[in-house]
């Protein structure tokens, strides 16, 4: 896996920058529910959607689409996170958020614990358009499907 590259240079990018800044845990699913409303009511707002190993959005979501996307990964998430708890899903500010992770269940790795080389997320919201991460995980061919079908409708 290679995360984008650091350094002090002053020109980081800043899809980059914001990727490696402070993000928050929704812990709870209540905790994940209350993101989605404010990203619901946020949705008029220029939101790309990443899902890391496809080709990385030039153009900002519908708001059809982000609202898809979201009962979507809702589903998802519930469905195959089988804990009492959420826990996988960050945003950098969970009143207003502008950037958020969302990892994939049956790819967590030590994704809430400390590693020098943590998992990237599987999909990433964000008002700032995304720059390429490589994830050299292989990607089931069920999760490929769950994309495809999501945006082949």
């Amino acid at each position: 896996m290679t995360t984008p590259q650091t350094n002090n240079s002053p020109n980081l990018d800043p899809f980059y920058e914001s990727f490696k800044g402070s993000f928050t845990s929704c812990m709870r699913w209540d905790d994940l529910s209350a993101l989605w409303e404010k990203l619901k009511q946020r949705s008029d707002l220029p939101w790309y959607i990443y899902a890391i190993g496809e080709t990385v959005p030039d153009t900002p979501s519908t708001v059809d689409e982000l609202l898809l996307f979201i009962s979507e990964i809702d589903t998802l998430l519930h469905t195959e996170h089988e804990e009492d708890y959420c826990g996988i899903v960050y945003a950098d500010d969970k009143s207003t958020p502008n950037f958020i992770k969302i990892y994939d269940p049956n790819n967590l790795g030590v994704s809430c614990g400390f590693s020098d080389n943590p998992p990237l997320p599987a999909w990433i919201l964000s008002l700032i358009p995304p720059k390429p991460l490589e994830d050299k995980s292989i990607l089931t061919q069920q999760r490929k499907r769950w994309w495809q079908r999501l945006w082949n409708k």
